[in-house]
């Protein structure tokens, strides 16, 4: 199986790097800048689960893809989606799938309507990974497990083979039965975190010292609202994993989102709160959610105003 994998960041170049060590036929979609860094340095990836150096890892640009891929592997941010689907839309071909890995769910309607229903799968991954100025992937956790599944649900000998490329790759493969019910989950979950962490510019300890662990509750229960309405109602495992982590004292966790907002970075405020708000109906319905929008509104607002002031000046 041909796998494109977009991109070698922080998610790409783990995922595929792994995939690459493991024997399998990988190609990294990327812009000129990266395809030359990988091809001076390598491919390295600094992880508690193995290290790994990979000297001039395969990489093409969009504009030389010359033949369809059999599986591309889809890991950018949300706010990318768009110019990510025109590169690799040359990689496309009658019989390809496309697993995204992106949060929330508003790119599974953009990917279905650009590619079709039957091309694409769904999937998330739960790992914390950064890519340092060196070119370097940091992982950052202990988790790296990518879950994949039809979007319809159950199993077929597609999403079989799929399975069979990406297990004993060395990293947590799982093919799911129910990758929708999975994929809400993480929204919810992240929703929780990032809407919190970012809403307070704290940490989840900090936030339970200063006694504002309703803020996490109350979003934690108008996503769940919001998922149950559209037919995917968290399980009780899920719900108390995310209580669990967003209430513990001294927890120095912090979403990445508000790492991106600490750098000054893009984030995916619109992706993340906003479409999960847009479900969910009235606004008011969901008072601390629309808060949460509207902090993460006004920093984008905030960071165009001076980008453009930086220019002007």
């Amino acid at each position: 199986m041909r796998i494109l994998v977009v991109g070698a960041g922080g998610i790409g170049g783990y995922y595929g790097g792994r995939l690459l060590n493991a024997g399998r036929d990988v190609t990294f979609l990327v812009r000129q800048r990266r395809a030359a860094q990988l091809a001076e340095a390598g491919l390295v990836v600094r992880s508690p689960h193995g290290d790994l150096d990979l000297p001039a890892p395969p990489t093409v640009l969009a504009q030389d893809i010359a033949a369809p891929f059999d599986l591309i592997l889809l890991s950018c941010k949300a706010y990318d989606l768009e110019a990510a689907m025109d590169s690799l839309a040359p990689a496309c071909g009658p019989d390809t799938l496309i697993l995204p890995v992106l949060n929330g769910m508003r790119h599974m309607d953009l990917l279905t309507a650009r590619f079709g229903a039957s091309r694409v799968l769904g999937g998330l991954c739960l790992i914390s990974v950064v890519l340092d100025p060196d070119g370097r992937v940091l992982h950052l956790n202990d988790l790296h497990g990518l879950t994949f599944g039809e979007p319809a649900g159950g199993r077929t000998s597609r999403v079989d083979a799929v399975a069979a490329e990406l297990t004993g790759a060395g990293f947590d493969a799982r093919l799911s039965g129910s990758i929708l019910q999975d994929m809400w989950e993480k929204w919810i979950f992240i929703a929780t975190g990032a809407g919190a962490t970012c809403l307070m510019r704290a940490a989840i300890g900090d936030i339970v010292a200063a006694g504002a662990d309703h803020v996490v509750t109350s979003l934690l229960a108008e996503s769940s609202a919001i998922a149950a309405s559209e037919g995917f109602p968290p399980r009780a495992a899920a719900t108390e994993r995310a209580r669990d982590t967003y209430t513990k004292p001294g927890s120095t966790m912090t979403a990445s989102m508000l790492r991106d907002m600490e750098r000054g970075g893009p984030i995916e405020a619109d992706q993340i709160v906003g479409d999960l708000l847009r479900r969910g109906g009235d606004p008011a319905a969901n008072p601390t959610l629309r808060i949460v929008l509207g902090h993460l509104k006004a920093y984008e607002a905030r960071r165009v105003r001076e980008a453009a002031a930086g220019t002007a000046g």
